[in-house]
């Protein structure tokens, strides 16, 4: 099988460091331009680890709901994928 989509290897810990980041602000700062930034940023990293993972050939439902955790579904569902790639066969 082939490496999951690179879309997907790189939205899924954009995804993450957006989270962190929205996260860090509601804790600490409250500034709302990086709510207003990183905020539809977060989104549309999220939409795309959730789409990117469906389309996957090898991608079964416990990848696609894994994916669909916000923050750390796209770095799992990635695992997954990675672990779900046929091993190499010896002849």
């Amino acid at each position: 099988m082939r490496r999951p989509d690179r879309l997907l290897r790189v939205c899924a810990p954009l995804e993450l460091a957006t989270l962190a980041v929205l996260l860090t602000n509601l804790g600490a700062l409250h500034l709302q331009a990086i709510a207003s930034t990183v905020g539809p940023l977060h989104g549309c990293a999220y939409l795309i680890v959730v789409l990117t993972t469906a389309r996957e050939p090898n991608a079964d439902r416990t990848a696609v709901a894994l994916s669909a955790v916000p923050g750390v579904g796209g770095a799992l569902a990635l695992r997954r994928l990675t672990a779900n790639r046929a091993p190499l066969t010896r002849g």
